[in-house]
């Protein structure tokens, strides 16, 4: 695996190639991370991931300084699941004078759910990405493909948006959310939880299933649905931002006898660590 720390090294090692396939992370990898790299390996002639802890989508008082930075492991990981390149700027590299530029999605649908809790998140997240697009496809002659988790549902639709304005060659693809054995996504932060932690987290996505499998059978009062839900976290010691059923489309609330694709997604904290899940019905 060719490792490139520079913006010079990763375009100069790439111009060999003709489509690249990337997927972009924050390190700390899991076993989402990894899939999410297997899925790329056939979509393009090289296999590319970053590692990139992004201050500019972490608001003040979130876990920036102390995400963890696990290196080694990450390193070794994606040899084993077969990465070919590996970019992984500091931050002096990538953001080399004060990003003033900045993206800013639109904001019927990047200030609700997460956009309204993490206020200013999607634009970090949307800026970095853009930035990592230049920078991986760049010497491109062919076929851009980019993989990004479908855990994150919005970050996700935020990020096909983007790409479809601005008329960016390059395909979007989503990877399925992988799940422990209990049901739980996987997720870096899973590592904040205790052991009482991680027995309980199991709970949100439990909730989302019921939300949905009452949804499938029929459930037309969305609001006491959610109401329900959120009511039923706070009894177990959660906080929860949401626990919402929207339109796929667009992740508003379905219109009266709506035949539109829903999903339910839902944010919560648990103790220390806010976990977020999403389950299409």
């Amino acid at each position: 695996m060719f490792i490139a720390h520079t913006i010079e090294e990763l375009r100069a090692h790439l111009s060999a190639y003709q489509h690249p396939a990337f997927v972009p992370t924050m390190g700390n990898l899991h076993a989402g991370h990894l899939a999410l790299v297997r899925q790329a390996k056939p979509l393009g002639d090289v296999t590319v991931a970053s590692i990139f802890v992004n201050r500019l989508q972490f608001l003040p008082h979130e876990d920036f300084d102390s995400y963890p930075r696990t290196w080694d492991s990450d390193c070794a990981q994606l040899r084993a699941a077969g990465c070919d390149v590996l970019f992984a700027p500091n931050e002096k590299e990538l953001y080399p004078e004060a990003q003033t530029y900045k993206i800013q999605p639109p904001a019927g649908l990047a200030d609700l759910l997460e956009g309204q809790f993490r206020p200013g998140f999607f634009v970090g997240v949307a800026t970095v990405v853009m930035k990592m697009f230049a920078c991986v496809f760049s010497e491109a002659k062919g076929r851009r493909t980019a993989v990004f988790g479908q855990k994150d549902y919005q970050q996700l639709m935020v990020i096909r948006s983007m790409v479809r304005q601005f008329a960016l060659p390059i395909d979007i693809v989503a990877g399925p959310t992988q799940r422990a054995a209990d049901g739980l996504a996987l997720s870096s932060r899973n590592g904040y939880l205790n052991t009482q932690e991680r027995a309980e987290a199991v709970q949100l996505s439990a909730t989302l299933q019921r939300m949905a499998a009452a949804l499938r059978a029929g459930a037309s009062d969305i609001a006491a649905l959610e109401a329900q839900a959120m009511d039923g976290l706070r009894a177990r010691g959660w906080a929860p931002d949401y626990l919402v059923a929207r339109r796929r489309s667009d992740l508003l609330p379905p219109n009266a006898n709506d035949p539109a694709p829903l999903v339910v997604l839902g944010a919560a904290r648990l103790g220390q660590t806010r976990l977020i899940d999403n389950l299409e019905v």
